[in-house]
């Protein structure tokens, strides 16, 4: 059974700080986005952040298709990575993690899938 004491602590703080941010914000998030994508030291740190997005991406359809579930159920996490990239990872493990433990006694547990390059 996996632990969700640190996903949902990093989940609660990070969609806290950013919630509040964005309400304080004097610009819109593609606004935003688009200031970052402008100057190459601030577009770098972008593109390495959504690199390792689509990894959390494929991580995570690999990791649900190995628990028996459709590409289609990770859809919302994959949306919120696209957009708040951790906040959807953090999610999903956080969701995961509660059916681990509301599924514990029914099933035998299912190993994760362990990410492998090919």
């Amino acid at each position: 059974m996996m632990p969700i004491a640190l996903p949902l602590t990093a989940l609660l703080a990070f969609s806290g700080y950013t919630v509040s941010l964005m309400l304080q914000a004097e610009q819109s998030l593609i606004d935003f986005g688009i200031s970052l994508m402008s100057r190459p030291d601030t577009a770098q740190v972008v593109i390495d952040l959504y690199l390792l997005a689509t990894l959390a991406g494929v991580w995570m359809v690999k990791d649900a298709r190995a628990r028996g579930r459709s590409v289609l159920s990770v859809a919302p996490y994959l949306l919120l990575t696209a957009v708040f990239v951790s906040i959807g990872p953090l999610l999903y493990l956080v969701v995961r993690g509660i059916r681990e433990r509301r599924n514990s006694g029914a099933t035998a547990p299912v190993q994760p899938h362990k990410f492998e390059s090919s």
